[in-house]
Order: structure tokens, then C-alpha cells, then sequence
């Protein structure tokens, strides 16, 4: 099995829609912030896609909401492989899990390494692999 990757948030007020839940966009941007935290913290965050000129980008989605989220609400979401669709994408998974154990949302989705120059998906390269808990260090 693949590494999981765990990123805890307390959703503010900045997160909430009229209606004093989390606003479906905020799901997104914290999705996206626990990929970015996981990317960083293994070794290819924005200096080195600044310097490579290639990065992860995500190619489709499939989000469900299944619980509420309200304000000061602390959630832990969590990140992992599940595969890849071919040679170049790769199939990623991410759930937020509210303190008292229940799924809030998940989301599905299909990510792949663009290069910046090209204009084009690649074949990862190990290292890359390793950046989206794809496979562990030895």
C-alpha cells in the first residue's frame, strides 16, 4: 500500500458560505493546500517546479460532500495513491475527516506531470513519483 499523507486544518470563518457551512469552493483550496503541504514536504514544492519548470496539475475531479463542515471546525484530510490510468496520469484520492471520525467529502481525481516548456504531460520520473506519495524512500 502506498503512503497516506495527513494534513490537519481548522476551517475559519473565511471558509464559510451563507448558510455558515463550508463554502464548496473552500473544499478545493484545502484540498489543494494538504497536495501542495505533501509535494513541499517531499521535496519538489514551488522552488523546485520553479526550477524544473514542471509540476503536478490535476486533470479531472469527482468531489462528493457527505457531512457538514462548520466554522472552527478542525478536519484532517488525508491523501493518497490509488493507481495510475496509464503511463502519465496518475489516480489520487483525498478525504476530510471531521473530529468525530465521519467522512465530510472526498474527491477522486486523475493528476499528471506537466512540463511548463512543452506544454505537455510526461512520464514521471522516480523522483516525481516519490513528490505524490506514489512510492517510498528505500
Amino acid at each position: 500500500m502506498t503512503k497516506r499523507f495527513v494534513y490537519s486544518v481548522k476551517i475559519l470563518e473565511k471558509h464559510l458560505d451563507l448558510f455558515g457551512h463550508m463554502n464548496n469552493a473552500s473544499y478545493l483550496e484545502l484540498y489543494e493546500d494538504a497536495r501542495w503541504q505533501m509535494i513541499t514536504d517531499n521535496g519538489h514544492g514551488e522552488k523546485e517546479i520553479r526550477e524544473t519548470k514542471m509540476g503536478p496539475v490535476i486533470l479531472s475531479m469527482n468531489l462528493r460532500f457527505k457531512k457538514e463542515i462548520l466554522n472552527r471546525d478542525m478536519i484532517t484530510i488525508y491523501t493518497q495513491f490509488k493507481g495510475m490510468r496509464n503511463s502519465r496520469m496518475m489516480i489520487l484520492s483525498q478525504w476530510m475527516v471531521k473530529e468525530d471520525g465521519k467522512i465530510a467529502s472526498t474527491v477522486e481525481m486523475d493528476a499528471g506531470l506537466f512540463d511548463m516548456e512543452s506544454r505537455k504531460l510526461l512520464v514521471p520520473e522516480p523522483h516525481w513519483l516519490r513528490a505524490m506519495g506514489v512510492i517510498e524512500d528505500s
